[in-house]
């Protein structure tokens, strides 16, 4: 990408929507099709240039200074109209007020803190994996394990009290739905989002947290000087609201990945040492977080195309992690593969920084039922549910049949 000379090269252009329904439960042929049409695509319903191959969609991710966030991650401007939606401090800001929030979260989620709660999640996990097997070799791996192991462990490292944490996923869902375009399903969202709001809210402020957590060392970092006080529950409010809904779809995925590739599970069991590979393997193939949007800053040349500044750009993660110009059979889920290069998390700057979060409590769950499951199979087949953004699930009906 460079900046852009005057041009008159046109890109395709598409009347496609694709936050219509269809296409939020089945997305590859869509990508598919942009991909094809070329590496930049013009989507003439919501007036934005659209960008499904890795390389281009990588090279904006890694772009922040003529790629900003800060105009929002959205369809809306935030630069030309008043945002109906509060922006997030991590995802929807750029250097400098994107430093400091960043900064103290690299810290309190680093690799060597997040060690400490691995043999408590690890423990955690075999007594859920525990209690579904109890009740029987068939049920909905979506709520009794991908659904219900990130809501009691996440919320327990943050520090959240028990009550409530219901309220996690719905609030996560609508925040996912704004980031498209003013649908029926932010409309199906309105009559709680005052509720879901508040609840959220009070669960960041100091009082509200227990003195050892995520949340606490957040408050204590503005203690030091390194946050203000107005930005410490904000800070706490972006884990709430991207650090639950991403790692309940990943292990879904995953957790289908299993079940319609029996092959790799067998792998898997062999080797569960791959547990993080399997979950990053699955966050390819399935991409939990389908799309964000970049805002030009600049007049810029895309693939031989003049963008003008102030453009949105709409990243498909989801196209870009089966392009085909990446990655050898993309549609295929295999353990054998080297995921890391993948975009499900982002990439440079504003690359999600509780993936090694979300990469832990996979390793606990999927190791958890390494030990104890021999084979996991569909009953019927799963439910997606649709939202603007993720890749999401309402049901994943399974059999197991426990290991000897």
């Amino acid at each position: 990408m460079t900046e852009a000379p005057v041009r008159a090269l046109t890109p395709p252009v598409s009347d496609v929507d694709p936050f219509a329904r269809e296409h939020l439960l089945d997305p590859d042929p869509l990508h598919e099709t942009l991909r094809e049409a070329g590496p930049l695509v013009y989507l003439s319903r919501y007036d934005v240039h659209a960008l499904a191959r890795y390389e281009e969609v990588r090279a904006a991710l890694v772009d922040w200074q003529r790629f900003e966030s800060g105009s929002g991650v959205g369809l809306a401007n935030f630069r030309h109209e008043e945002p109906w939606r509060a922006p997030s401090l991590l995802l929807e800001a750029d250097p400098p007020q994107h430093d400091a929030p960043r900064r103290v979260l690299l810290d309190i989620l680093s690799p060597p803190a997040l060690r400490r709660l691995r043999d408590t999640w690890a423990a955690l996990a075999e007594e859920l994996v525990e209690h579904v097997l109890a009740d029987g070799c068939e049920f909905d791996a979506f709520t009794s394990l991908a659904e219900a192991f990130p809501l009691r462990a996440f919320p327990d490292a943050v520090g959240i009290g028990p009550d409530g944490r219901e309220h996690l996923l719905p609030y996560g869902n609508m925040a996912f739905n704004a980031f498209g375009p003013r649908n029926d399903l932010v409309a199906a969202d309105a009559h709680r989002a005052a509720e879901l709001g508040a609840w959220v809210n009070a669960q960041c402020t100091r009082e509200a947290l227990a003195d050892v957590g995520f949340g606490s060392d957040i408050w204590a970092a503005a203690d030091r000087g390194d946050l203000t006080y107005e930005q410490a529950p904000l800070v706490v409010r972006s884990l709430l609201t991207a650090g639950v809904d991403t790692t309940v779809h990943g292990l879904s995925a995953c957790l289908y990945a299993m079940a319609t590739h029996p092959e790799q599970w067998q792998r898997l069991r062999e080797r569960p040492e791959l547990a993080r590979v399997a979950f990053d393997e699955a966050v390819r193939w399935q991409s939990p977080v389908q799309t964000f949007f970049r805002t030009a800053t600049t007049d810029v040349e895309i693939a031989g195309t003049a963008v003008a500044q102030g453009t949105k750009i709409l990243m498909f993660l989801g196209a870009a992690n089966r392009d085909p110009r990446r990655w050898n059979d993309p549609d295929r889920f295999d353990l054998a593969r080297d995921p890391s290069g993948h975009v499900g998390f982002g990439m440079g700057l504003h690359q999600c920084v509780g993936q090694h979060v979300a990469r832990l409590e996979a390793e606990a769950l999927l190791t958890a039922l390494a030990r104890r499951v021999e084979s996991i199979e569909l009953t019927t087949s799963p439910r997606r549910h649709a939202n603007n953004t993720l890749r999401a699930w309402a049901s994943l009906p399974v059999r197991i049949r426990p290991a000897a």
